[in-house]
């Protein structure tokens, strides 16, 4: 039997193609409206860095949301709540009497760390307290509680922390103005020069180019250590591969002896160490609220939506095409769509009836 265009178009050539075309289409569409606000190649690239910034954190959310849909066959809409309580629990144990008399350095290493594993501990506490009791309920049902755990995390953040934005200092510079790099044409007087990676202008000089605050590379390097660290959990360590296995077949893998209980609390465990993670890297570069968590938590999902719901590269992929092209449609049309953009996606994607990037789908977790 002839196959039809709806089956080309999921396999991997034709998604590949549909990928293709599509990127293409929104260039040529980007650079239409681009060239009616007079962008040159130095505001492109500028908008490139900033949406690759974004990016990375919608990756490392990303990331979590496929950790625990492998696993679990969940969606955990919570996912925003871990960035938002690793961001708070970092700005509060750096600014906690104890540590006071402690290095700024010493200090803020310490208010990472204990961050990042407070969250994981509200993960588990999470999954056995709410997910483990109604393990046996729907996925629909299971993934409703995701959304119940969320608010109470945003309630409970509201009432220890109030409405009020906080901040804490760059992780280069120790202070709260942190250090921004200049790649581009530096023109002072007469005489005109390119200059790579300067921290400062001279008096009277005009700069045409990019800038990159030294946060953003906390952000990607985070981004790329941590993608690092996973490959090796999941390629060279046994729990690694236990929980691989379960992602793969959930029932031979308990005819193994793999509990898929114990990989269901190590899966939230690791998205909530994710989500901390995201959100101490991005706490410097904004100013944390109660509420922040919502936008990286949607985002998130949209980029693990593009890459698959089940791939780990494709959520990477996908989070990083997400900044980009939210960025670049921000500044070639309003900064106040920004947010648009990313629903857009997800509903294309949900309409056109994609698998992703990565090639994934709905029936990526075998059901007990």
């Amino acid at each position: 039997m002839k196959p039809d265009a709806g089956s080309f178009l999921r396999s991997r050539p034709g998604r590949t193609l549909t990928i293709g075309i599509a990127v293409l289409l929104a260039l040529v569409l980007i650079v239409s409206l681009g060239s009616q606000k007079n962008l040159g190649l130095p505001q492109y690239v500028q908008l490139v860095l900033d949406g690759l910034r974004a990016g990375a954190i919608y990756a490392l959310v990303g990331l979590g949301f496929v950790t625990v849909f492998n696993v679990t066959g969940i969606i955990n809409f919570a996912q925003g709540g871990f960035v938002m309580l690793g961001a708070m629990l970092c700005v509060s144990f750096f600014n906690v009497h104890v540590f006071a008399g402690l290095p700024p350095a010493l200090r803020l290493t310490l208010a990472v760390v204990l961050s990042v594993l407070t969250v994981s501990l509200v993960g588990a506490a999470m999954e056995r307290l709410t997910i483990f009791p109604a393990r046996r309920s729907p996925i629909l049902t299971l993934t409703l509680i995701t959304v119940g755990v969320y608010i109470i995390m945003w309630g409970t953040a509201l009432v220890i922390w109030g409405s009020a934005p906080y901040q804490l200092p760059a992780f280069t510079t120790l202070e709260q103005k942190d250090t921004i790099l200049r790649f581009g044409q530096i023109v002072s007087g007469d005489a005109t020069s390119w200059i790579f990676a300067s921290p400062a202008l001279p008096a009277g000089a005009r700069f045409t180019g990019a800038t990159i605050k030294t946060q953003s590379l906390w952000i990607w390097g985070t981004t790329a250590l941590t993608l690092a660290a996973l490959a090796y959990f999941f390629e060279r360590t046994v729990t690694g591969k236990a929980l691989r296995a379960c992602a793969v077949n959930r029932r031979a893998a308990q005819l193994v002896g793999i509990s898929s209980s114990r990989m269901s609390l190590l899966a939230f465990v690791m998205a909530a160490a994710l989500g901390a993670i995201a959100g101490v890297v991005l706490a410097p570069a904004t100013t944390p609220m109660y509420d922040m968590g919502l936008q990286p938590g949607l985002k998130g999902f949209v980029a693990a939506i593009m890459g698959g719901l089940v791939s780990s590269t494709g959520a990477v992929i996908g989070g990083l095409l997400l900044g980009i092209l939210e960025n670049l449609g921000a500044g070639v049309t309003k900064a106040g769509l920004k947010d648009i953009f990313a629903f857009v996606v997800l509903i294309l994607i949900l309409i056109s009836g994609s698998r992703g990037i990565g090639g994934g789908g709905a029936a990526g977790v075998e059901e007990n």
